[in-house]
């Protein structure tokens, strides 16, 4: 009897696992816009990163909100804290309405395909432009690292490396593009 009972809670356990494998999507089809989770949607209103700065970040180039929030750590002067506040600033005030684009344009290409039929040149066209709005949006959140970078010491990008977890080495070095002293 033991064994059976063995058995029947593997297969159990196994069951959700093998369901997670067969509909890896389930009750996404129930979200407003299919291919956008509502924190992905959220974090797209409010300028967040998302990831868009990661080859950036994890090569030395610090971001502004990460910098700030070690402002204590990094041993912000004044003067680079309302850089870094302004950099910031100036970041939202661009990624923010791509954000609201880039929702947008994802909710146009949901419609394509809730709506009936749609055929490849309307889909190529709402993906082209979806590809488009991220890449500015990318390059906004990218280029928020490059004006930062120089603002702060070396000393300041390796404790911010340090504190952030980061152990390659490459860190606070930019493989020698800008970097200026402070």
């Amino acid at each position: 009897m033991k064994p059976v009972l063995l058995a029947v809670f593997a297969l159990t356990l196994a069951l959700p696992s093998a369901y997670a494998e067969t509909a890896p999507y389930a009750g996404q089809d129930a979200r407003a816009i299919k291919a956008l989770s509502p924190e992905r949607a959220e974090g797209l209103l409010a300028g967040a990163g998302l990831g868009y700065a990661l080859a950036a970040e994890l090569n030395g180039w610090p971001g502004p909100l990460h910098a700030l929030e070690l402002a204590d750590d990094l041993s912000l002067t004044p003067a680079q804290r309302a850089e870094t506040e302004a950099i910031r600033a100036q970041m939202l005030a661009e990624a923010k309405p791509l954000g609201e684009a880039l929702i947008a344009a994802e909710a146009a290409l949901d419609a394509l395909f809730a709506d009936g039929t749609p055929d490849a040149a309307a889909v190529a066209t709402a993906t082209m432009e979806i590809g488009r709005i991220e890449g500015q949006l990318r390059a906004v959140h990218l280029s928020a690292h490059v004006a930062l970078k120089p603002i702060l010491t070396r000393h300041q990008r390796m404790i911010y490396a340090r504190t952030r977890g980061y152990a390659t080495g490459k860190q606070g070095h930019g493989h020698g593009h800008g970097g200026g002293q402070h």
